[in-house]
């Protein structure tokens, strides 16, 4: 019987090859390197853009949804697309936008009500968005993320494999966290830090923050404060700042706090970001000198350390001799014979601080071992864990691929740090070590 041939289509088949060698360069494209837009002004070379937009631009509990604001982020997201760039939307609102219409007159702060109004508001912000977006040809497809989507690997590459399809199809991304199913344990509690989380997650190559403030200030700016252009340096440059909380519409949970931690989070991993009001939109992709620009301060990090060094929720200390400090500074593993000191309760795997002998923090760790069997691993040697303790002891306190060390942030810029960092972990008994004879 003879072989049936198929017509080969050659044009659809060019097609393929190049959408497939597109894909895969965006797929490897900017492993451990820093974004290529260097400066503001270099904005619109920018060929992956993450857009976030806060409540307050978006929604007010009076008007659920407000239809002019979002008809400007509409039609600058359909430019952006039809220019040819890649757009990733980051979009909050989904609780704020189910308030009225389930008769809430203020933000509820128990987290089913919360869940209740995302599932109402969810549905009402997405059917405007495909409407509107629409018009200017743009097919957009939903992305609700938990915490857990972008700290577990096997989320992780889930998500992001997710997104990438999303843009290889040229659908745009709109992406939210899932307010309706997160628990408190894992809750963001602001989308900004997802933005920075998304634009790392896809090597995004600018990062745009925008709410109803349109800089960041050294003080109020009816106080007197100066609008803060460039941010090279978050530690000196920051350093005397003011920043607040929530912002004026009362609808959102982050404020001009977590923007500057989302920027400080995307600089950190090599994507520069832009904090300003959501008006500003035009200009800020027209790379003008409008709100505050943050420069790349590192190249492209590890997911899981990204996380560990800015999300991770802390469950308790170890404090560090001077030795210690130096060896987890050159990229070391913690062993138990540097510790002088436990707190907290927290079990092996947890996230945990590394303090030095002045209370300082450097560095966050996945430790190996619970609280309650630290104390007694204290000032001896791995042999010596062996011999006294049994071979499961041999392993590090905290292993050096589960460690990042942190920046020292200025003591004086007020910002609200996160409850883990607030906590005032109790010292467990440590039992005195003889010294080796």
């Amino acid at each position: 019987m003879p072989t049936r041939l198929q017509k080969i289509d050659v044009e659809t088949l060019e097609g393929i090859a190049a959408k497939s060698a597109s894909q895969l360069s965006s797929e490897n494209r900017g492993k451990n390197r820093r974004s290529p837009i260097e400066e503001r002004s270099q904005i619109p070379m920018a060929k992956r853009i993450v857009v976030k937009v806060g409540s307050s631009s978006l929604t007010s509990i009076q008007n659920s949804i407000d239809e002019a604001a979002v008809q400007r982020i509409v039609a600058a997201l359909g430019a952006l697309k039809a220019s040819g760039k890649e757009v990733v939307f980051v979009s909050s609102g989904a609780i704020s936008a189910g308030l009225a219409p389930l008769g809430f007159s203020r933000r509820p702060k128990d987290l089913a009500s919360q869940q209740a109004a995302a599932s109402v508001g969810q549905g009402l912000l997405m059917g405007r968005y495909i409407d509107s977006l629409a018009r200017y040809g743009v097919t957009v497809g939903q992305v609700l993320v938990t915490a857990e989507d972008l700290m577990k690997r096997h989320h992780y590459k889930n998500t992001h494999r997710q997104i990438e399809r999303l843009l290889d199809l040229g659908v745009m991304p709109i992406v939210n966290e899932n307010d309706a199913v997160a628990t408190q344990e894992i809750k963001f509690g602001d989308n900004d830090r997802i933005a920075a989380l998304t634009a790392h997650l896809i090597k995004a190559d600018v990062l745009l923050l925008l709410s109803d403030v349109d800089a960041l200030y050294t003080k109020p700016p009816q106080a007197g404060g100066e609008r803060i252009s460039v941010v090279q340096d978050p530690v000196k440059d920051l350093e005397g700042v003011q920043i607040g909380t929530v912002g004026r519409a009362g609808v959102g949970s982050g404020g001009m706090v977590t923007k500057v931690q989302a920027a400080r989070i995307a600089a950190s991993s090599g994507i520069p970001a832009v904090v300003t009001s959501a008006q500003n939109i035009d200009s800020a992709l027209r790379g003008d000198d409008v709100g505050t620009w943050f420069s790349t301060t590192g190249g492209r990090r590890n997911a899981r350390l990204l996380w560990l060094a800015h999300l991770a929720d802390i469950k308790g200390s170890l404090v560090l001799d001077d030795g210690a400090v130096r060896a987890v500074g050159d990229r070391k593993s913690l062993l138990a014979a540097g510790v002088t000191a436990v707190k907290g309760d927290f079990e092996a795997g947890d996230p945990v601080s590394l303090l030095d002998q002045n209370g300082r923090e450097v560095a966050h760790g996945l430790t190996n071992y619970a609280a309650d069997e630290v104390p007694e691993m204290l000032g001896k040697s791995t042999a010596e864990l062996s011999e006294s303790l049994g071979q499961r002891f041999e392993r590090e306190l905290v292993h050096v691929d589960n460690l990042v060390t942190m920046r020292q942030k200025s003591a004086k810029t007020k910002v609200r740090r996160g409850r883990a960092a607030e906590r005032n972990f109790e010292t467990r008994e440590v039992p005195k070590v003889e010294p080796a004879r």
